[in-house]
């Protein structure tokens, strides 16, 4: 087989006191995802999407919250590691498909950003990257503004 597809999924809880960031991205907003790393969920969705398609199992393996090394990390990198063991494997990103699920803040102005920054990273052109932004419609935790969502979607093409 030549292809293979994973999907990711990841929630944190918002609180004070830290940064949003989304896809790498700094984001203008009161509250910041919390967890032991910067709590991307978006990059930590494509990241166990990846993983997934391998069957490679999820970031808690690689990057546990228990390890005080990852405490802070920035997400970026870790898709980075993730990014080449796959790439070790003979294989590479073909497609990302995405979803942010957020009540707040508006995330169209940082999309093509996001995508720039995650493109960059995994070496593929950005419009092999899609990002959409949504909302819960009011219903649930992220629709209560508790927490944000990602959900992802990765082929992987064999080199």
């Amino acid at each position: 087989m030549n292809i293979r597809i994973g999907n990711g999924y990841d929630i944190h809880q918002l609180g004070g006191g830290r940064p949003l960031i989304l896809g790498g991205v700094n984001i203008p907003h009161e509250l910041g995802l919390l967890g032991h790393s910067d709590a991307d969920v978006l990059t930590h969705a494509i990241m166990d999407g990846m993983l997934g398609a391998l069957s490679l199992g999820d970031i808690g393996h690689y990057f546990p919250p228990s390890d005080p090394q990852w405490a802070g990390a920035d997400s970026l990198v870790l898709l980075e590691q993730v990014n080449q063991l796959i790439v070790d494997r003979g294989w590479q990103v073909g497609n990302i498909d995405s979803v942010v699920v957020a009540e707040r803040p508006k995330l169209k102005p940082h999309i093509a950003q996001m995508r720039d920054r995650l493109a960059g990273v995994l070496a593929v052109k950005p419009d092999q990257i899609g990002i959409k932004a949504t909302t819960n419609e009011k219903l649930g935790p992220v629709g209560r503004e508790e927490g944000i969502a990602a959900i992802a979607v990765v082929l992987l093409d064999r080199k």
